[in-house]
């Protein structure tokens, strides 16, 4: 490790295999908590590079606790969080607005990170039971065009990086690398993130990875389309700036994205929202996001018409009945 830190120390950048070597010795326990500190350092003082951040992502995968599951296409739609905007669960929301419109999800996620509620907090308060069960959750994607990977059972080697991290009490690039290391490895992804540097280092590696991906980030801040002001998405085709009334919706409020104070407060707010009952403007920013992903899923059909399908999903109820199907396979 000395010699490592003293290359990067010296203003020099890791290739993606050697990114890839250094990580999964991190994990593995052969570094001190001084030296792996040390190391996570490093990459907050300059940026982290494409084929840096795409090594990471390979040492994860390859430490992760392997899914492989009997389905051609899959999505994940997940955000990096760390916008510490407190909106609803808008990305676990769209995921089963996407399941409801007939795409395959494999939803990444974890406990809440600057928010009160994670997708994990919500679904965990609903009934549903974490598990890296290869027959459970194929199981799920086959009944209900959705399945869940807590975090943290798929990726046990990092046990010995937690306590580092946590001691630190800062930020470092294993708060982006969540979206780019499902172990179910989906062909599609969208991704929200909270800053335009991230967006653009996201683009970057997929772009060498070969994922089928849109990437947006809200001008204003938030990690997803919050419909609050003008977007940016990058997909593999396009990168181009949007506003609510570029996509027929309407503009919304700060205010209106609140997800609520504690875990209870956003599942009721979850709940009412796929029963049909939350408000206009909570529906359309689930729209919006959810319509963006099938764009990227069905690259056939219009963002128009993802618009609808997605619209058809939630106010026909289809999300909420895969989600109902999702909490029932529990007691099976």
């Amino acid at each position: 490790m000395k010699d490592t830190l003293n290359y990067l120390f010296a203003g020099n950048s890791l290739t993606r295999d050697e990114a890839r070597e250094s990580l999964l010795k991190l994990a593995g326990g052969t570094y001190s908590e001084a030296e792996m500190a040390a190391f996570l350092t490093v990459f907050n003082m300059r940026k982290l590079l494409p084929q840096e951040l795409a090594g990471f992502r390979d040492a994860m995968l390859d430490l992760a606790v392997q899914v492989n599951l009997q389905e051609k296409d899959l999505i994940d739609v997940c955000g990096t969080g760390g916008d510490e905007k407190n909106t609803f669960n808008i990305s676990t929301l769209s995921a089963f607005v996407i399941a409801g419109a007939g795409a395959k999800v494999v939803k990444h996620g974890n406990y809440a990170i600057s928010s009160p509620c994670g997708s994990s907090n919500v679904l965990e308060h609903f009934g549903y039971r974490f598990s890296n069960s290869q027959v459970k959750l194929q199981r799920e994607i086959e009944n209900t065009n959705i399945c869940y990977l807590h975090a943290p059972l798929f990726h046990p080697a990092m046990k010995n990086i937690a306590p580092v991290r946590k001691a630190l009490k800062v930020k470092t690039f294993f708060n982006i690398l969540g979206p780019l290391v499902n172990p179910a490895k989906p062909n599609y992804q969208f991704v929200g993130v909270f800053n335009q540097e991230i967006q653009q280092l996201y683009a970057d590696v997929y772009k060498h990875i070969g994922i089928h991906h849109i990437i947006v980030y809200s001008l204003d801040g938030y990690d997803e389309i919050s419909l609050t002001g003008d977007f940016r998405y990058i997909s593999l085709q396009k990168d181009e700036l949007l506003s609510p009334g570029l996509i027929g919706l309407k503009q919304v409020k700060h205010e209106d994205l609140f997800g609520g104070n504690t875990v209870a407060e956003a599942a009721r707010i979850f709940e009412d929202i796929l029963k049909g009952d939350g408000t206009q403007q909570q529906k359309d920013v689930v729209i919006a996001n959810a319509a963006m992903a099938l764009h990227c899923y069905f690259r056939d059909k219009s963002f128009e018409e993802c618009i609808a399908r997605a619209r058809e999903s939630l106010e026909g109820k289809k999300a909420l009945q895969a989600f109902l199907n999702l909490i029932k396979l529990q007691d099976k």
